[in-house]
């Protein structure tokens, strides 16, 4: 199932029995470094399709980022909590090169999709086609984490202004470095403002504290996807005493809703 995209920017080295070893560049870095929690979560799925034990693909995800992982040799360390006929659950650990500090933990559950009978009550929102909006492109470090592996097209409310009395935004999004599997939609989870800033602006700091994914989609629907964009519904709930909320939809162009998350970040105003 691996993707050769993912996998050249990915690269696994196996280093033992669950031990990995890869290496981030900093253009997966953010701009107040550190790196992108989107990669922690496309190496989560990435090191697992790569594991010789794990059966079936990632469903879910939940991640704890403790500690912020520089660009650099990265350690990853998988172990498999228990393994069914069709679900299996694993812990993976991402750890700067050498450390013992562990800075992104992961639980994720693998399972073996069975036909079942289909069924949704979620709709797509109307919004217009992304070649109906403008094209962004950035140079410098703003090409560098979400933006080196995704193109956006925005439209509404997507980016943050201070004051504002809702917290919900649209934009679409393709990848930019090979067709969609299930790392690359994995790490799009993590590709939207933090909701913090459309109440209190920019000039707040943030970051995540703990991210869960479902990912509806199969391997074989992102295949059929392959380049095209994707849809990215994000809303925030409510702020308070350093702790925020967000949860996000992700859509195909057709209306299947791919995948949810929800995140909790902490966040604080800068200095003057």
């Amino acid at each position: 199932m691996n993707s050769p995209t993912t996998d050249a920017a990915m690269p696994l080295t196996p280093a033992g029995t669950h031990r990995w070893s890869t290496f981030a560049g900093p253009e997966w870095s953010n701009p107040g470094g550190g790196l992108w929690g989107g990669y922690a979560i496309g190496l989560a799925i990435r090191v697992l399709d790569a594991e010789p034990t794990a059966t079936g693909e990632a469903l879910s995800l939940t991640l704890t980022y403790a500690a912020a992982l520089p660009s650099g040799p990265i350690d990853v360390r998988t172990r498999c909590l228990r393994q069914g006929r069709s679900i299996g659950v694993w812990e993976v650990e991402l750890r700067p090169g050498g450390s013992d500090q562990v800075g992104v933990h992961a639980v994720v559950t693998m399972a073996q999709r069975p036909a079942t009978p289909p069924f949704e009550f979620a709709k797509m929102p109307e919004v217009p086609g992304p070649e109906t909006l403008p094209k962004q492109e950035f140079d410098g470090p703003s090409q560098h984490y979400g933006a080196s592996a995704f193109e956006r097209r925005m439209f509404g409310n997507f980016m943050p202004e201070a004051g504002g009395t809702s917290a919900l935004s649209h934009a679409w999004v393709r990848p930019r470095r090979g067709p969609f599997d299930k790392a690359m939609l994995g790490m799009v989870t993590d590709f939207s403002p933090p909701r913090s800033m459309y109440a209190l602006g920019r000039t707040i700091s943030t970051t995540t504290l703990s991210l869960t994914v479902y990912l509806h989609a199969t391997e074989e629907e992102l295949a059929a996807i392959g380049e095209d964009f994707i849809l990215i519904e994000c809303d925030g709930r409510v702020g308070s005493r350093g702790a925020s909320d967000e949860r996000s939809s992700y859509w195909s162009r057709d209306g299947k809703l791919l995948a949810t998350s929800e995140q909790l970040a902490w966040y604080r105003e800068r200095p003057a």
